[in-house]
Parts: C-alpha cells; structure tokens; sequence
C-alpha cells in the first residue's frame, strides 16, 4: 500500500497517529471482505424484566443456585469457606442454596484476587466542551449554566477526558479527575478485602486501560505524578500495596477512507479539504479493545485473573461491585452487562431488545431503535432498559475469542460529506459483543448508583448542581431538574461511600483511613 502513496501523505498520517502497517492490513482484510457488518436488527420487542436473563441487581437481596452447582463453584475457584456456611436451602427444596445478599457481598470479596477493572480511556474532551453539543442537548437549561460552562470548558478542551473534573463542589470549584477517582476507589475495595480477609495477595485488582496515542502521554505524565499522591497514599500505605497497578495499550488512530461513491476497493482517502495528498485520521472506536488489549488479557490471565470489568472512564457510577462479581461467577455465564432504566438524558447509545429468534440484544438507539419505536414499546407497558456500558467478562470464555472478535463484531463504515470531503469512517463498539455470546447476562440497575455518565459539560453541572438554578421558573419541578436532583443524591452516596470521600467546609475531600463499609 505504501508503494501507492505519496511519501507525504504517509508522513501526515504517521504524524497524527496512524499505525500504517496495522491501516495496511486492514484494507487488506476489509477488501478481502474478512469483517462482519451491520445487518439490521430484527426487533420483536423490548425484554420483560422476568426475563431469565436479567437479575433485578438494584432490588437484589438473594441469588439461589443448585446446592451441587454451588459446591463444584466454591471448589473451582478455591473460595475459603462452604457454600452452607452462607446460604440457606430454599424453602421445601433443600437442593437449592439461597445466597443473601451479605452473603454475596463476601464472595465477590474473595474473589478480588482474581478480579481486575478495565477502563475505556481514550477519548479526549473536545464533544464534552463543545458549547454547541451542550446547547443541543438541553436549551432551555443551558442558558442558566452557560457562564459557570465557559469557564470550564476552557479548562477540559483539548484535554485527555479522564483527567478533566469528575464533578464539581457546591461553590463551583471543581473537583477530582473521572481517573484520580477511579485508582482512589481500588484502593478502597482492597481495604474492604484487607477488613474480611487479612492481608492482601500480591496483585490483587490491578487497572488495565486502553488510552489513544492522543491522550496516552497526558495520562501516563498524570498516573506518574498520582504515585506520589497524599491521598492515594493514605490508603496504600497501610495497606502495604502500591498505590497504582496499571497495565496499558495505546489505541493508534486509523485513517480515513473512499466514500461508496467511489467504487471498490477500498482505498485511503487523499484529498481532504480538496488537497491532493492529505488525509484524515479518526479513532477506530473502543471496539477494538479485543485486539488493543489481548496482550493485557492474557497477561492478567497468566496472572490468575479470571474476571475483568471493562467501563467508560467518564461514568461515576462504574466501580467494583462486589455482589454483581459473584452473581456473575455463580451463574456460569459468558458475560454480564448493566442496564437502567432509560431517562430523559439517555438520547444516544444502545437500548437492550427482543430479537425475532427471542435473543436479547443491543441495538443503537437512532440508527437502529428510531425514537417512534421507544414510544410505542413505552406505550405497550415495556421498560426501556438503557446499556450502561459496563461488562463483566470472564476471562475462560473471552480469550478464545480474541482472535476472530476483530473479524466478527459489526464493522461500521458510514459515509460522511463534510467541509473535509467525501470519504467514509470505520469503527467497532464494544457492546456489539453481546450479539455474539451464546448466554450473556444482564443486570438491571439503578441509574443513580450505576450510571452517572458525563458525555457533555452540562451533564456534570446537573448532576453535581442541581439547586444552582431551583427557584427559575423554567426548571424548578421540571422532569429534567426532577431527575438531576436523584442524580445528585446518587453522587453524594457514590463519593462518600465508593470513593471514600466527606464533605468538610463545603467541599468534597478525601479521608484518610476508614472504617469497612457494609455490603452493597
């Protein structure tokens, strides 16, 4: 291919992050026609929540399994007690164990050794700071936030997103970053586990994370400057861990592509802006995560990490759910993934459906759930269950798909005209795995513990200050302030409870030593 293109045109890609070989082959197999793509999704409905494939996570308090199933589980992963030491047999069904949800708790606390948190790192915030983004999102409330945005936005643009406020305090200040809270977090869950079980095993949930070569080098300068934290320290210290264990893969960018129009093959689009021999770079979408990060899959594995969490690094409610891990490990399943109800804010990402075979899946709300499709599924009683974008996979059944997962989740090629040209996009997203698991499961969570994502500004001031503007005639008792004040209560139990956090002279701060929190 490089033979093909000007040496220019190579130098401009390789300078905005283009991996030319990795682009090389791709062509190669997209030409050979090796990808899966999209087929439309045949929607019979959306999922009852008696559906046996979902677990009702947010009202949860017990988990029932086959006593000998139980057994076999407890042995396999070499948990330290019995299964009859935590559960009770089922009413008339003595084969039958029912877990408590303290009892779970526990278990997905034993099993931290074999855990590690995933996160989705990649993204910068140029769409989160965009102040027409933000308009489009809700007018009306904008113009009450629009001052307090502009003096925020100038500080998140260009920036890595995960390294941007995470909210902010009652007075306006902003606070930690979406990844200084995250590493904060681990270390809390490994105090829990230090509480129940004494001294932690060596590597106990490490973070892997896939960053992009536009935001690696900001991140890892941030990460070496966390390893001397005063407040991460307060808590590795004691604990005798390192404050950080982070494993990461950089996500190149890939480079864009002939519009349809122009015939097949597939080629490098070389006329951007109407100039010969200039390209466009674009990410390729966190679907690649399955090829980015196999090496840092089967590392863990070697490790003896059996289950990985993957998240969106913007999302507060993405932490280490104890209760979630062990459902997930005693049910046997390939992998589980959180929904919520959906709600006004939730106007793009993917909405869990009915296939015509009665398969549970995800489809993309606008390309492939129109907005009258919502309505009439609202209209015939249906809960509208929201992907939250947080999987818990097992290691056991993800690595022997690692190498065809790049071939067989959908590949999205999409047109575009803009002031760049005419050329074409490719991505993957990571939540279309769910169409090719044999037994996913789904857990239906609350959006305010779960889900408290960020993908614009305004999000985050909602959320973190829904009083700043009560009493204006055009928000107080609206749907929208209704919801950012439930919101709100869920990022004040998420920081002093997840995040080891405590409000003093009206600012969010980290404490220092603590006492084990109760089960989720």
């Amino acid at each position: 291919m490089d033979g093909q293109l000007s040496a220019r045109l190579i130098r401009q890609l390789k300078s905005e992050g283009v991996d030319m070989n990795a682009m090389q082959q791709f062509l190669c197999d997209l030409n050979a026609g090796k990808f899966a793509r999209t087929s439309p999704v045949q929607i019979a409905g959306v999922p009852s929540a008696m559906h046996p494939d979902i677990v009702d996570r947010a009202s949860l308090q017990s988990y029932a399994i086959p006593r000998a199933a139980a057994a076999a589980k407890f042995r396999e992963l070499d948990l330290p007690f019995q299964p009859e030491s935590l559960a009770v047999p089922e009413d008339g069904n003595p084969d039958i164990l029912r877990f408590p949800r303290g009892a779970l708790a526990r278990i997905g606390t034993a099993l931290y050794p074999k855990a590690a948190f995933g996160i989705l790192n990649g993204g910068s915030a140029s769409s989160y700071a965009d102040e027409k983004k933000n308009r489009s999102l809700c007018p009306e409330v904008f113009r009450f936030y629009r001052a307090h945005f502009g003096a925020v936005s100038d500080n998140c643009k260009g920036r890595p997103k995960g390294i941007t406020p995470a909210y902010f305090n009652p007075d306006g200040s902003p606070g930690a970053s979406f990844l200084f809270l995250k590493l904060r977090m681990l270390l809390e869950r490994k105090a829990d586990y230090a509480a129940a079980f004494g001294a932690l095993p060596e590597g106990i949930l490490p973070a892997f994370q896939m960053t992009s070569v536009k935001t690696d080098g900001e991140i890892r300068a941030f990460l070496d400057s966390c390893r001397s934290d005063p407040d991460l320290l307060a808590l590795s210290v004691p604990l005798r861990c390192a404050p950080l264990e982070m494993y990461t893969e950089v996500q190149p960018m890939m480079a864009a592509l002939t519009h349809s129009a122009d015939g097949l093959p597939r080629r490098i689009f070389d006329r951007a802006y109407g100039e010969k021999d200039r390209g466009l770079a674009f990410p390729g979408g966190h679907g690649q995560n399955f090829a980015i990060l196999a090496p840092v899959y089967r590392r863990l594995a070697r490790m003896g990490v059996r289950y990985v969490w993957l998240g969106n690094i913007d999302n507060l409610g993405y932490t280490v759910d104890p209760v979630s891990l062990a459902v997930f490990a005693l049910s046997g399943r390939d992998a589980a993934f959180e929904t919520s109800f959906k709600t006004p804010m939730d106007v793009k990402g993917g909405l869990l459906v009915v296939t015509g075979t009665g398969r549970i899946t995800c489809a993309d709300i606008g390309p492939a759930v129109s907005p009258e499709q919502m309505e009439q599924f609202s209209q015939e009683g249906g809960r509208l269950l929201f992907n939250c974008a947080i999987g818990l996979f097992d290691l056991q059944r993800l690595l022997p798909m690692l190498d065809s997962l790049p071939y067989r989740l959908p590949l999205r090629i999409t047109d575009q005209d803009k002031d760049a040209g005419r050329y074409a996009q490719a991505e993957q997203l990571t939540w279309e795995i769910i169409g090719l698991l044999e037994k996913p499961l789904f857990f239906a969570v609350e959006k305010k513990k779960r889900f408290i994502a960020s993908k614009m500004i305004l999000e985050n001031l909602l959320t973190s200050l829904p009083d700043w503007f009560a009493s204006e005639p055009g928000f107080a008792g609206t749907p929208l302030h209704t919801l950012s004040l439930d919101l709100h209560a869920g990022l004040h139990d998420l920081l002093s409870q997840d995040y080891g956090m405590q409000m003093t002279d009206g600012v969010w701060r980290f404490a220092g030593a603590r006492a084990s929190r109760a089960p989720c």
